[in-house]
């Protein structure tokens, strides 16, 4: 029987870190990368989660924002008005989505510390 695993996401201003964890809590592997441009970040993000697909039961995302974390919003799961340009009014939850046919819970990086 393959062990249940979940993904998480912090993605800073300066650093995305990924990291892997079981159901007994531990982390099970843990990588970082700088936070560029979208199109250079999240490709590295994708590919990390990807080599562990067939396992992956649920993703959780805390972000940089400010971010829309209203579900029935139009615009929900995206970074909003950032200061960081190249981010700005881009659709994060969307991006996954297109990868992982998951339960991604979407949050601010603060919520997200408050969490764990």
């Amino acid at each position: 029987m393959n062990e249940k695993i979940y993904g998480s996401i912090e993605a800073g201003g300066t650093k995305f870190v990924c990291a892997l964890g079981n159901e007994k809590f531990e982390v099970l592997e843990r990588v970082s990368f700088p936070t560029t441009t979208p199109a250079e970040t999240m490709p590295q993000v994708i590919a990390f989660f990807k080599e562990h697909q067939e396992n992956l039961v649920g993703l959780g995302v805390g972000s940089f924002g400010p971010i829309d974390i209203h579900r029935e919003s139009a615009t929900y799961g995206y970074i909003t008005s950032t200061p960081k340009l190249a981010w700005q009014n881009y659709d994060f939850v969307g991006e996954l989505k297109k990868y992982f046919d998951l339960p991604i819970a979407w949050t601010t990086d603060v919520n997200a510390a408050a969490y764990g």
